[in-house]
């Protein structure tokens, strides 16, 4: 279109406005007034929805990739590379390592290079292509660097995609949001299983290779596809992607500052340096950092989940199929709580009432070996990641401005929960089994604290909201401004 078209095109924008009397004083009048700036707010929601859930998919290949020895050690993995003691303990905790050390920097590089379309596809590859090599390990030590560097470069996805839509995503928004981005997670379990279950059921010895080295090389392989196409896909920040309109890129960054009660461009100004003193040195986002530790130890069972779903007496076929259908319920429960939590705008008790019930079903586990009953403790386990999710939409509800600091808050507090699944990987030794009455105890311990952690911090939010409406009232506001979500 040339100049003179353009300028034509934006005279007759102006008539309409002029013809349907939108008011310039209207704070809308640019988007042609409210009614069209919710139909253009529609369509933008729609065009980033679409465009975000490739991050389903991505996080899918993110957890297969890194939980994938669990469903090889079903079928030699741990015989073949001869591993001793708590050598394989050690394989899933060394991961955690380098995920831990590199998510603060990687979210940090994330918030000013304003490229995620590029940054976490990238990362993607490399992963995959770790997660290969995997595949030809032979020893303990090979396993173990190819696990040490996986996690490195893992670490950049979570607490990334994390970021990336609470730069899109209003507070009210974000519950929903976080929950179809985890579900990636959820749905893992379950399509990781099914997958295994195919490869490690029909491939063993195919060109000389053990089935479970087969695990490693099309998992991997398949990340990497995926990353080539998510390069097209993914939306970079809001001022930062090249294929919104102007009017979609000034409504995007609207609704943003409407939310928080200031620009992002503005607050981002700070600095990277200014952010990352802000979140460390902010009580708040080192309380979650514990909470959300807690429930990761209480989480952990995820890892083992083929080992439990075995413990039910079946072959080793059928374990891997029983493990599906738990964290499909899962993800439709975790879909619907988070839904409802943001329509209410209420966190803390979708997420004790989601942890409670995870509660139960350890108690279940300890208290009988019954069939029924421990593959019933199973599904009331697993959906307290429902819970789970919603605590990761409070965080972001939390910390919303500046965008410095909300990186490296969300960043600092996956990053320290991680601790917990280094702790988790050495919760469920087979000694404990079949029954692993103590690591069921020790898991109703951890989400017991987290718990009381949410509690004390609801409490704390809900001081913080009386202090801002004492402010407003004491300069007269006429309307409510920010508050925290309780």
């Amino acid at each position: 279109m040339s100049a003179h078209d353009r300028k034509l095109d934006t005279e007759e924008k102006g008539d309409i406005r002029t013809l349907s009397n939108v008011s310039p004083e209207d704070p809308d009048a640019e988007f042609g007034g409210t009614e069209a700036r919710k139909a253009l707010e529609k369509k933008l929601l729609l065009k980033i929805d679409l465009r975000m859930s490739i991050l389903v998919v991505i996080y899918i290949l993110n957890y297969i990739d890194r939980n994938n020895a669990g469903a090889a050690r079903l079928r030699g993995f741990q015989t073949d590379l001869h591993l001793q003691g708590t050598e394989f303990a050690t394989l899933l905790s060394i991961l955690y390592v380098g995920y831990i050390i590199m998510q603060i920097p990687s979210n940090m590089f994330l918030n000013w290079i304003g490229k995620p379309s590029i940054y976490l596809p990238a990362c993607m590859i490399v992963w995959g292509s770790i997660s290969c090599l995997t595949g030809i390990a032979h020893n303990f030590v090979g396993a173990l660097l190819t696990r040490f560097f996986l996690g490195f470069v893992e670490a950049a996805f979570f607490p990334g995609a994390l970021f990336l839509i609470s730069k899109w995503y209003k507070r009210n928004e974000l519950g929903l949001r976080t929950a179809i981005l985890y579900c990636g997670n959820i749905i893992s379990n379950a399509f990781g299983a099914l997958m295994a279950s195919g490869i490690l059921g029909g491939l063993q010895g195919k060109l000389g290779h053990a089935a479970w080295r087969w695990l490693f090389f099309i998992e991997g392989a398949l990340t990497i596809a995926v990353a080539v196409i998510a390069i097209f896909v993914l939306p970079d920040f809001p001022a930062t992607t090249s294929w919104l309109t102007p009017q979609e890129r000034a409504l995007a960054l609207r609704r943003m500052e409407e939310d928080a009660g200031v620009t992002e461009e503005a607050d981002t100004e700070k600095g990277a340096a200014a952010g990352l003193w802000m979140a460390v040195s902010d009580w708040r986002v080192w309380w979650l950092a514990f909470a959300l530790t807690a429930q990761v130890v209480a989480l952990s069972f995820n890892a083992y989940f083929p080992t439990l779903s075995a413990t039910l007496g079946f072959n080793g076929t059928v374990t891997l199929l029983l493990c599906a259908p738990p964290f499909v319920f899962t993800a439709i429960f975790a879909f619907v709580l988070s839904r409802h939590s943001d329509k209410t705008g209420e966190r803390f008790y979708h997420i004790v009432g989601s942890l409670a019930a995870g509660i139960v079903g350890f108690v279940i586990s300890i208290c009988t070996m019954n069939t029924a009953a421990r593959y019933i403790s199973l599904f009331l386990m697993a959906q307290s990641y429902a819970g789970f999710i919603v605590l990761y939409a409070w965080m972001s509800n939390s910390f919303p401005q500046p965008a410095s600091k909300r990186a490296v808050a969300l960043a600092l507090i996956n990053a320290f929960s991680q601790l917990g699944n280094v702790a988790g990987s050495y919760v469920w030794p087979s000694a404990w089994g079949p029954s692993y009455v103590n690591s069921y105890g020790i898991c109703i311990a951890t989400s017991g604290t987290a718990i009381v952690m949410c509690w004390i911090f609801r409490r704390h939010l809900e001081q913080m909201n009386k202090r801002l409406a004492a402010a407003e009232a004491a300069r007269g506001a006429k309307s409510a401004g920010f508050r925290y979500m309780l």
